[in-house]
């Protein structure tokens, strides 16, 4: 946990810093670092469902019989 924790902080830091030498903005640099991280926890979580969803449909379809059969011809 604190290595996620430091990896966070680090984190802001880099996104403020980056921001702050690209605007010059204080109060830019500011919002930038807490949005980024609160769009990109939301991106996650779509993504995350995008990704079982994919793996769910790949389990299902090795499953079917047309699938084992074409695995074993392959190995063949």
């Amino acid at each position: 946990m604190a290595k996620t924790l430091t990896f966070g902080i680090m984190h802001l830091g880099i996104a403020f810093s980056v921001t702050y030498a690209l605007t010059g903005s204080l109060a830019i640099s500011g919002a930038i670092t807490f949005i980024e991280p609160a769009v990109n926890t939301v991106a996650h979580y779509f993504f995350d469902k995008f990704w079982e969803r994919r793996e769910r449909q790949a389990k299902t379809h090795a499953a079917t019989p047309e699938a084992k059969t074409a695995a074993r011809y392959a190995a063949a």
